[in-house]
């Protein structure tokens, strides 16, 4: 994610916490980058997993298998 949006969370996250009331327009864009951020995370989590293995006590390496 861009760091201009990734600092435009932690403004109005601020400004939310601070006290200070989010317009309509703040609060759907707040909703909408963080379902961005979040939906991008996942997905570098599951890129990290899909190359991931798991080594056995005798060396044999497995490739780790996702749960449905």
């Amino acid at each position: 994610m861009e760091r201009k949006k990734l600092d435009r969370i932690n403004e109005l996250a601020r400004k939310k916490k601070n006290g200070e009331p989010l317009t309509e327009e703040e609060t759907a864009e707040q909703a909408a980058l963080r379902r961005e951020y979040v939906e991008e995370f996942r997905r570098g989590t599951i890129a990290t997993l899909e190359n991931t293995y798991l080594q056995r006590p005798d060396g044999t390496k497995e490739k780790l298998r996702r749960r449905d």
